[in-house]
This record gives structure tokens, sequence and C-alpha cells, in this order.
């Protein structure tokens, strides 16, 4: 990883960001006009329920826009795609908005990079497919998160699962990154427990990762040192009563670390989540919160220097009361405590752990990982999630 101190002799870096990015309680209130903006008529992506949906659709109808909605009950797949990219061609859209959790997003950013693109999905998708880069521009797209987790809203793919494949794959393309991402904390008040306790431990591991990571740079340290405590607090208040300054932290903390994700990178709680994914039916969200603590715990003892890994320990052992030493097995059980599912009451058996664990090694988040780990390593982390 870059050391951040010391400036002369840096190593080069880049990074990129949504076009524009709002942060503030309130404003969504903004986003019918900026949306009407990119033109008369559009596609809106929202998650299962199309009542949180209707204020914005029916406030850019009131704007004068013709809008195609489209549900996404669930994180989207192949022919989940294949669908709404058929009907959203059909309607020619100048324009995609996306209001939900990662999922919603996930499949708005989709609709945004294809439906322009001459080609097939399978041209764009990485490993099963060709995943050539878009051959045109993408449609404007406009992110407005619901859920503090994912950070889609800032970052250059889209994750699709494959389940004849048993996989989870993206496109991926810089030009992806959202036009506009709003992301209003108010959107996330009263997120259901089980949703805000798996989503915020996937911000958690979003910030966590970037800074252990050997792809660590001075702009991703920057975003994601300062919230890695003050992410577990508001977690752990939000567990115990609903509070709209924990949802403001966790909504900016999901923010950094998919700005982070998308220009740093990641680890193993990310590689083997990516396989995981696709081998069973459980929330993303879900399988990196029983991932995070075993994760730390392995990093920490097998990274030639931990120094980074050991801070995260005391900043947990700050917030939980626990010794540095035992925060990594702190953090699993209070998660477990809180109400996450182990991995395997989340569906994965056991008997696919080495399995799961030889996959994730050609993950692309493995590859940030602070030290490359063995396929026993992963066996041994994918049993204490269990």
């Amino acid at each position: 990883m870059t050391d951040s101190a010391a400036f002369p002799g840096l190593a080069s870096f880049a990074f990129a960001l949504p076009g524009r990015t709002v942060f503030g309680r309130g404003e969504a209130r903004k986003a019918p006009a900026a949306i009407r903006a990119h033109g008369p008529r559009g596609v809106l992506v929202h998650g299962a329920d199309p009542g949180r949906a209707a204020w914005l659709v029916d406030a850019l109808r009131a704007e004068g826009a013709e809008v195609l909605t489209l549900a996404c009950g669930a994180e989207p797949s192949l022919p989940m795609l294949e669908d709404a990219l058929a009907r959203a061609r059909d309607f020619g859209p100048a324009w995609v908005a996306a209001l939900g959790g990662g999922a919603a997003l996930d499949l708005g950013k989709a609709l945004a990079g294809l439906v322009p693109a001459p080609g097939g999905i399978m041209d764009h998708l990485e490993v099963v497919g060709r995943g050539l880069p878009l051959s045109v521009p993408p449609l404007p797209y406009i992110a407005l998160p619901t859920t503090a987790g994912t950070g889609a809203e800032a970052t250059r793919n889209a994750v699709i699962g494959l389940p004849d494949h048993g996989r989870k794959v993206s496109i991926r393309d810089e030009r992806m990154l959202p036009r506009l991402a709003i992301v209003d904390p108010a959107l996330t008040d009263h997120c259901p427990r089980a949703v805000t306790l798996a989503s915020g431990l996937d911000a958690l591991a979003q910030v966590i990762e970037p800074w252990v990571s050997c792809k660590a740079t001075p702009f991703t340290d920057a975003l994601v040192r300062p919230v890695i405590r003050p992410g577990l607090q508001a977690l752990k208040r939000l567990m115990q009563e609903e509070d709209a300054p924990a949802r403001d932290t966790m909504a900016w903390v999901s923010l950094c670390g998919g700005i982070a994700l998308a220009n740093g990178g990641l680890g193993a709680v990310h590689g083997l989540a990516g396989v995981i994914g696709g081998v069973t039916t459980a929330a993303h969200g879900a399988i990196c919160g029983a991932l995070l603590g075993p994760v730390l715990e392995m990093n920490r003892a097998h990274t030639r220097d931990p120094a980074r890994i050991r801070e995260v320990c005391a900043e947990v052992a700050a917030v939980l009361g626990c010794d540095a030493a035992e925060a990594p097995q702190a953090l699993a059980a209070w998660a477990r405590d809180t109400g996450l599912p182990g991995l395997r009451a989340q569906g994965l058996d056991p008997a696919r752990h080495q399995t799961v664990a030889e996959a994730s090694l050609a993950s692309s988040s493995m590859k940030g990982n602070p030290f490359p780990p063995t396929v026993a390593q992963l066996c041994e982390v994918l049993r204490k999630a269990g």
C-alpha cells in the first residue's frame, strides 16, 4: 500500500467520481427537477414496493416527464436484466434513474449502460462473457440510495447474478459512474432492522478493506480512515433505536466506502462474498457481515506488516468495549448476537467451502487483500463465519 505520509516520491494513482454528488438530509427534494433536466422520457428503477417510489414518480410526471417504472425486488440476475433491458429499449428513454438499495442501483446502472449499446449483454459481462467496454456512452444515470451499504451510487460497475453459472459478475466501465448521485440520509430512515444491520456491516467492510488493502492510496485513505469508528458507533446505535444522526453517519460511511472501492482495493471479504452470492440466495450485505470478523482475524495473523489492521482492531475494541486482541472475534460475536445469521444459516453448505475458497482466489477483490491467502486459510475463515 502507498505510504500516505511520504509525499516525496509518492506512487502514481488515479481516481474517478460521479459527475456530481449531493449529500444531505432533504436533498432528495431536488431530484425530480434534476432528473427531468436530462430529457422528457426516462426509466425509474425502484425496489420491490412501488409505493416507496410513488413520491418520485408523481413528482417527475408533475415536471412533465414520461416515466417507465421497473421493479427490482431482488439482487439483479441475467434473466431480470434481459427482461428490463427489452422493456427499456422499447420505451426509448433519455435517462435512467434508480431509487432503492444496491440491487436497484445496480440494475439501473446496467440499463443506463446497455440501452444505447449496440451489442448484447454477454459482450460486456466479465468472466462469463467478453468483458468488453461499452462502445457508446451510457445514458445519463441518476442514483438515489435508500440503504446505507453498497455505495453503488459511487461505483462504475453493476453486479449481475448468473444462476446457471452459480456466479455473480460485473458489467464495468468508468462511464457507468452516475451522472448525479443524491445521497439523502432521510431516504434510509426506518429501514428494517435486519437490512440496516446487514447493509451497515457491508458499509463497514467497504471502509475497512480499502484501508488495509495493498492497493490503498492517499485518496482512499483520506476517505475511509476517519469513518471506521463513527460507522461502527452509528450502526451500534441503530441496533438499539431509530436515530437520525446515526442514519446520517451511515449514509456518509456508505458513500465513502463506495468511492474507495471504486478507486482502490477491497479484500478477502468481498472476494469470498462474490462467490458465495453466486451459489446461494443470501443477501450480499449479510454475507459480508458474517465474513468481516473472521477475515480481520486472518489478515492480522498473516499480513507481514499488520499495523493498519491493528488500528482497525483498536477502533473496534473502543466501540465494543473489548480488548484489541479480541476485536475480530468480538465483532463477529456482536453481529451474531444482534441478529446476523452465519453463512450456514444463509444457505452455504460447509461441503462447498473448498470450492468457494478456490474460486474466490480468481476474484478481482481478492487481489486487494493485504496478503495472498491460501485456500486452507480461506476455508478456516468460512468455518468461523458459519
